[in-house]
């Protein structure tokens, strides 16, 4: 059999009509689907069932799941047999994944690959929040960070403190599990306590919820913080008060201090 294109397919943040147009084509025409924990079972369903599905999702944290090398093998080994295989991966192919290094073993295989790009969750949380990541009275710049890297490194790719001075708005993913030490790497840094954080969870479908606090306020509203969690910080948070457009729930744990404002919203 001649070998076949692998293709790095980007699922969106969950809600299936947030899919490309070219992702939904080669959903129906894959041979194989391997797929990754953060891709929707409304995503899911839209695979016709003569598809072949292997989940290779690994758990939060690195904790169990399938590795690197083994999901490596499984796309080179189903490139191999002739298989069109989609490699579908939650948000966007490329951002906070391991969709490069996964391609990168593609080329030392000499097996061609192509990239589907897809809508980030620190694109389309924010928005489906209300809360506008540039705005011309609050913010010019943002910087997309993970919570969570790699522990095999030596030490932290991430400069909290210059981050605190060097952008208006930043987006961490993955970062629910060390958000009380960036939030005490932060403010140490020089960053308000009283500046405005938005964690949104599940962003885009029906269990979306918004909880907006003070990053002062971080240590106490963390138990109600559930992952997936996108969390933006900076002035533009605060905006998800008048923006919030959709059904999602939100819930402001600023308005504690401020009695004028409402705190739950459905």
């Amino acid at each position: 059999m001649t070998e076949q294109k692998i293709y790095f397919v980007g699922a969106g943040p969950g809600d299936p009509k947030l899919l490309t147009i070219r992702a939904f084509e080669l959903l129906h025409a894959a041979d194989v689907v391997i797929y990754d924990r953060l891709v929707s079972q409304e995503i899911l369903d839209l695979i016709p069932n003569n598809v072949e599905r292997i989940y290779v999702g690994k758990l939060p944290q690195c904790k169990g799941g399938i590795s690197q090398s083994e999901i490596n093998t499984l796309l080179i080994e189903n490139a191999r047999s002739g298989k069109l295989v989609v490699r579908l991966k939650g948000g966007d192919p490329l951002i906070f994944s391991r969709g490069g290094e996964e391609a990168e073993a593609l080329m030392k295989e000499k097996l061609q690959f192509e990239i589907i790009p897809g809508v980030s969750s620190a694109l389309a949380a924010p928005a489906y929040a209300g809360i506008p990541l540039t705005h011309r009275g609050y913010s010019s710049s943002v910087a997309i960070v993970t919570g969570h890297e790699d522990p095999s490194k030596i030490s932290s790719k991430v400069d909290w403190a210059k981050l605190a001075s060097a952008v208006d708005t930043i987006v961490i993913l993955m970062g629910v599990g060390r958000l009380k030490q960036i939030a005490e790497e932060l403010t140490q840094a020089g960053l308000e306590g009283s500046t405005p954080v938005a964690a949104i969870e599940s962003a885009s479908t029906d269990a979306q919820r918004t909880l907006l606090f003070t990053l002062q306020q971080t240590q106490d509203v963390l138990p109600n913080i559930s992952s997936p969690s996108v969390i933006v910080i900076g002035e533009v948070a605060a905006l998800a008060r008048n923006l919030r457009w959709n059904s999602g729930t939100l819930i402001d744990h600023i308005s504690r201090l401020m009695p004028t404002e409402i705190q739950i919203i459905t």
